[in-house]
Formats: structure tokens, sequence, C-alpha cells
């Protein structure tokens, strides 16, 4: 599922609100999202999962077209853990 559909599928279940004010609410929400991956914090969405940043610390890579030893900067990555409700669901337990 992509942003527009998401956006799509709760205006079809809330007919009361308005399509605009439906993308502004999914829009808002992944930009806090954002906004706090960016500042360090978690974020966590009970049922879903939790978003986190993870630290990758300075390593040597290989190219994989020429086989060459090349450095690659430390960099911090987002993560994300299921949530037990999610897992179950994936698994055919609820």
């Amino acid at each position: 599922m992509i942003r527009s559909e998401l956006i799509q599928k709760i205006a079809d279940d809330n007919p009361h609100l308005y399509q605009r004010d439906v993308e502004r609410i999914v829009n808002t929400i992944f930009e806090e999202i954002i906004e706090a991956l960016a500042n360090g914090n978690r974020v966590e969405l009970r049922g879903f999962g939790a978003f986190s940043v993870k630290k990758r610390e300075a390593r040597i890579g290989r190219n994989p077209r020429t086989g060459e030893a090349v450095h690659v900067e430390e960099k911090y990555v987002p993560f994300f853990k299921t949530g037990k409700l999610l897992r179950d669901r994936l698994n055919g337990k609820a």
C-alpha cells in the first residue's frame, strides 16, 4: 500500500471527512514520526511496532562491481521492530 492508497482507504471509511483533511492528517502523522526520529527519539505505535534510530559505525566495504575496498562513513539508519499484535496477525494467530 502506498500513501495515496492509505489516504483513499481512510477517506472511504470516514465519509464525514474531506479527502484533503485526511491527506493532511496522514501527512502530519508521517512528518511527526520523521521529526521525532531526526531528533533521536523513539516512536511507538502500540500493537503495530516501534521506530527507532540505530547508528552504523564506519567500516571498510567493497564495491560490488570492481571488488575494490571502499571506506563507508558512519551513518544513522531507521529501524522498525514489529509489535506483538502485528507479529501475531502475520503468523495467523489472531
